[in-house]
């Protein structure tokens, strides 16, 4: 038996206690908010996406950032396992569209409390409240933490210790890098930080004239001018200072670091179910059943209503204008607008509105197989706190579950620790 300390009660610190506590060590987690899996508990807008159901392929196609470095963690504990485990300590799941795996009950708390039971039938020591300040380090390896008092720090020394105090994003969750500090007081390399999974900034007027409105079934294209960096079929929405929505938010955690050189452009096609021909033919036969209509109350089955001025005005065609005197060029181009609504992409929002962070620990610093710190042993890092990030759907929380489970599983007994 090894003494185990894990630092952060996040999803990866949850499951590497449990998986400390399943393979005899002793572990004991430390917290410094007042509950475990706060974050955890406004994911998925408190529903809690635990993971994806897809096969082990389209796990691996969902993360963005350093996917190789997950082989290992993800065949050490699947997508299936997490499942097994959450329903196996109290907790019913549900798949829903895109194979993403909810709580039967839509609450998020129940996940928490599901982990909650696991870690008291372990005996794992939870210690909320508590802020570790830092790491400590004797003779070449990691030897505990120092926790803060009200009279300075205090050592807690344990034979391993587990980071997974998570990235910059919701910060009032607790997420203030702490881990990334230790990381480069401890000689790792940090990769540059920025937020993922977060809305876009848009340079144009008249995007906030469409401030609420949700567009579904659409296709988004980024691209810099000279190549396309993503593109996606699904929904988004429109707010006060640009676009959200699922295909946008996965969108930022591929073109974040093109975004940081330059503007992008934003393309979005309302009918991609349409051909470019199909839709002119669609619009053509709308103007002939509305011909003594005026273009602007002839759009009404095509548009939403707080659309419809925006691309009046983009079009260039006079709103008063009768349909029937619509030419061919304006009406193909109208078709083209429909086809490729173009914006211009100024930025991301910060970390308090990023779901996760993109960045973080090298994994070049880190054993794949173990999660351990190849230049300090005894130390290990699990989670969003490593630079791995992917798509939304529950491939976040998957990264999570597998790499915590991955830390806590590969720590030696005493016996195989040198003295």
């Amino acid at each position: 038996m090894s003494s185990v300390i894990i630092v952060g009660g996040g999803a990866a610190g949850m499951m590497a206690a449990a998986a400390a506590g399943l393979s005899g060590h002793q572990a004991a987690l430390y917290e410094k908010n007042e509950k475990l899996g706060k974050k955890v508990y406004i994911t998925g807008k408190g529903r809690c996406n635990v993971t994806n159901a897809c096969d082990m392929e389209g796990l691996f196609q969902g993360v963005v950032t350093n996917r190789k470095f997950l082989y290992s963690s993800f065949y050490n504990f699947t997508n299936q396992d997490v499942m097994d485990f959450l329903e196996r300590h109290g907790c019913p799941l549900k798949i829903e569209r895109g194979s993403r795996v909810f709580p039967v009950s839509d609450k998020s708390s129940d996940v928490i409390s599901a982990f909650g039971r696991a870690l008291r039938e372990l005996s794992v020591d939870i210690h909320l409240n508590e802020e570790v300040e830092g790491l400590v380090v004797r003779d070449g390896r990691c030897a505990g933490i120092r926790l803060k008092t009200f009279r300075g720090t205090k050592e807690v020394l344990g034979d391993a210790v587990i980071v997974t105090t998570g990235g910059l994003s919701y910060p009032s969750t607790g997420s203030t890098g702490d881990g990334h500090r230790w990381a480069r007081e401890a000689g790792l390399a940090v990769t540059e930080l920025s937020p993922a999974l977060v809305p876009f900034t848009i340079k144009e007027e008249d995007a906030k004239a469409l401030q609420g409105l949700s567009l579904k079934n659409i296709e988004a294209a980024v691209s810099n001018g000279k190549k396309e960096l993503y593109r996606e079929f699904g929904e988004m929405l429109f707010t006060h200072f640009g676009v959200s929505g699922p295909v946008i938010l996965s969108a930022s955690s591929f073109v974040a670091k093109e975004l940081k050189k330059h503007p992008l452009t934003l393309t979005v096609d309302l009918k991609p179910a349409l051909s470019f021909e199909q839709l002119d033919d669609r619009i053509l036969r709308d103007f002939e059943e509305g011909k003594n209509k005026q273009f602007k109350n002839s759009l009404s089955h095509l548009l939403p209503a707080k659309l419809i001025p925006v691309m009046i005005e983009r079009s260039g065609i006079d709103p008063d204008k009768k349909v029937n005197e619509i030419t061919r060029e304006e009406r193909r181009h109208l078709a083209e607008l429909l086809k490729g609504l173009a914006f211009t992409v100024t930025g991301l929002r910060d970390f308090k509105e990023a779901i996760i962070t993109q960045g973080g620990i090298s994994v070049k610093e880190i054993n794949p197989s173990t999660m351990e710190s190849k230049k300090l042993p005894g130390l290990f890092f699990a989670g969003e706190v490593l630079d791995l990030d992917a798509v939304t759907g529950g491939y976040n929380l998957q990264i999570a579950w597998s790499t915590g489970w991955t830390a806590g599983s590969s720590v030696p007994w005493d016996s195989e620790i040198p003295s």
